[in-house]
């Protein structure tokens, strides 16, 4: 019985990571003409297209990076 929990949990957890594959469900949006880069999972926009394509993540990596662990924090873990 506490194993099918688990499982019907570790299912939920993973379906809302994996979402849909609607094209709605936009990870990153590259706005070239603009310069854009915006990650839609935490609202970050950084207009710095040319460098970020050129490997130059840090900004991006380290925001992302403190949303995992604030929503960690959230969920107590």
């Amino acid at each position: 019985m506490m194993r099918q929990e688990e499982e019907a949990k570790y299912a939920g957890e993973r379906k809302s990571k994996v979402g849909t594959g609607d094209r709605s469900e936009r990870i990153r949006t590259y706005n070239f003409p603009q310069s854009r880069v915006t990650d839609h999972r935490i609202g970050l926009t950084v207009h710095k297209l040319d460098q970020v394509m050129n490997g130059e993540i840090e900004e991006i990596v380290s925001a992302l990076t403190i949303a995992e662990q604030a929503e960690m924090m959230d969920k107590g873990v």
